[in-house]
């Protein structure tokens, strides 16, 4: 660990002066930002804003900068789904909000995808995962329903200026050894309030290697360390990804951490990175693949933001191409988005994971967050989804492992929690 002080700002304290519409903020000091985005669910949004809205007699600041995606419910498997799902709709028509998303993915993946996100923003979700947007050098932080009412009718919050935590990686990744990985290794390390209320900056070499959605897997991973906000400096990474995402505009330079700011300063080697597992019931029982044993998995669920994605499907389908999952072993597929899965069948990566015996289940957060097509019994899953706790995918009973998309195709193939650098 490495402490530094300075009179640099980090990238946290750029991201908060400009949205309170300042040169400068100091740590711990209490401010009041702009929101330039806010994003909510069918199952945060609509059906705790609308009464809320209507008993104040109030309205949307801004339908702009207002994103509403249905993704909990969806496909509605029961009237209270049914019910939720349709009073989202309607509020949607009602207020004839301009960006709405209904089942075409989940919030933290399509709203990237729709390029609403981009460098320099100041952003909040409706959802503990919202940092998932801090991959792209944008400050945005999960809250709570009352919270969020404030936001959209007054179109502003406040926050404590948080201190950075820097996760610098230097080498790079090897072949089998992911995003999530460094996550879980992290995880294990700070455990699940390491970073409570503190903004977690990831750079290094092995950062600036990864692709934008393995990024992405970081920010929204940062949730489970307790941080507010999970930040990439934004490069040329960023806004290649951005642009083909409609969002040409966006700039990158000037939003970085200064060589003098203050900061606390943690090293990672990525090179000698072993892929990891979360045994249950929590993210940070965390250890290297080869000290779990052969463990025996009936599930494996290939789906969630943090695990789904183009690029999660396509280290899965390396694994599986030509193969066929164990005897016994259910293999659950659901893509993070219908883009992603759409590039996926295009490629012929979502082929080669049918091929090997996977079921195709709704782009949406399914059985993540123990919705629709939730887990059943007293079974071992092995999962690329965020969290593992007793009961999250659905049954208490159930004992959820974490891993890549590498680990847990690996595991399907054999049956019992495998090493994917062995079969790859």
């Amino acid at each position: 660990m490495n402490k530094t002080a300075g009179q640099g700002r980090t990238l946290a304290q750029k991201l908060i002066a400009r949205a309170a519409g300042r040169d400068g903020v100091a740590v711990g000091e209490i401010v009041t930002c702009k929101v330039d985005l806010a994003m909510f669910h069918d199952s945060s949004g609509p059906r705790r804003l609308k009464p809320m809205l209507e008993e104040l007699g109030a309205q949307i600041w801004d339908k702009s900068r207002v994103v509403l995606v249905m993704d909990h419910y969806v496909p509605e498997r029961d009237d209270d789904s049914r019910r939720i799902v349709r009073l989202a709709r309607e509020w949607a028509r009602e207020q004839a909000l301009p960006h709405v998303y209904d089942s075409q993915g989940i919030c933290h993946v399509v709203v990237p995808q729709g390029g609403h996100i981009r460098p320099g923003m100041f952003c909040v979700g409706g959802d503990s995962h919202s940092p998932t947007g801090g991959a792209f050098g944008a400050y945005m932080f999960g809250i709570g329903s009352t919270e969020m009412l404030g936001v959209v009718v007054t179109g502003e919050i406040w926050l404590k200026v948080p201190e950075t935590l820097r996760m610098h990686w230097s080498g790079r990744l090897r072949p089998g050894v992911t995003a999530k990985d460094m996550m879980l290794h992290m995880l294990g390390r700070f455990g699940m309030s390491g970073g409570a209320y503190q903004a977690v900056e990831f750079c290094g070499p092995a950062v600036r290697a990864l692709g934008m959605q393995e990024r992405m897997t970081l920010s929204n991973l940062s949730a489970e360390m307790g941080a507010q906000a999970g930040l990439i400096a934004p490069d040329d990474t960023t806004l290649e990804w951005l642009a083909r995402a409609g969002a040409t505009e966006a700039v990158a330079e000037g939003w970085d951490t200064d060589p003098g700011a203050a900061y606390t300063q943690y090293d990672f080697d990525a090179d000698g990175l072993a892929p990891m597992v979360a045994a249950p019931h929590s993210p940070a029982n965390t250890h290297a693949v080869t000290e779990c044993g052969r463990v025996p998995v009936q599930v494996a669920y290939i789906g969630a933001c943090t695990g789904a994605k183009l690029d999660d499907l396509r280290a899965a389908a390396q694994v599986l191409r030509g193969r066929r999952v164990a005897p016994g072993v259910r293999l659950i597929v659901a893509p993070a988005s219908i883009q992603d899965q759409e590039a996926a069948r295009g490629e012929g990566t979502l082929q080669a994971l049918l091929d090997a015996g996977a079921e195709l289940f709704p782009t949406s957060c399914g059985a993540c967050a123990g919705y629709g097509d939730a887990i059943d019994g007293e079974v071992n899953v092995i999962s690329s989804t965020a969290r593992n706790f007793k009961g999250r995918m659905g049954s208490p009973s159930a004992s959820v492992y974490l891993g890549s998309p590498y680990t847990v195709a690996a595991s399907a193939l054999r049956g019992v929690i495998s090493d994917p650098r062995e079969v790859i």
